[in-house]
């Protein structure tokens, strides 16, 4: 299964991301392998450029279920528990995007 995170170097919300990420893997039994894109990097794919950070993927999709924007450096939202803006996406929403996309492979 192809996942991705990207995001920018200088964004506050990374770290959490990637704890985010490893908690819905491990509840989803699956290894915890993922690849990481800075969206300013010179050997980052195009597409990434066009999400703002951090964005997790999963078979390309977002896992928010976003389409990706113009390209302009941006921090992203994500609505949290209660309605709350949250700068992450949550362990529920990227579990349900990998176990979506288990299930497809099945």
């Amino acid at each position: 299964m192809k996942i991705e995170l990207i995001y920018d170097s200088d964004c506050p919300n990374v770290e959490k991301a990637r704890r985010q990420l490893k908690e819905a893997l491990a509840q989803s039994g699956l290894e915890e392998s993922w690849k990481e894109w800075d969206r300013s990097a010179r050997e980052s794919p195009e597409y990434t450029r066009r999400y703002g950070s951090p964005t997790i993927l999963v078979e390309g999709r977002d896992v928010a279920g976003e389409e990706p924007g113009d390209g302009s450096s941006s921090c992203r939202v994500y609505e949290g528990s209660g309605g709350r803006l949250e700068g992450v996406p949550s362990v529920k929403s990227i579990s349900l995007a990998l176990s979506s996309r288990l299930s497809s492979f099945s």
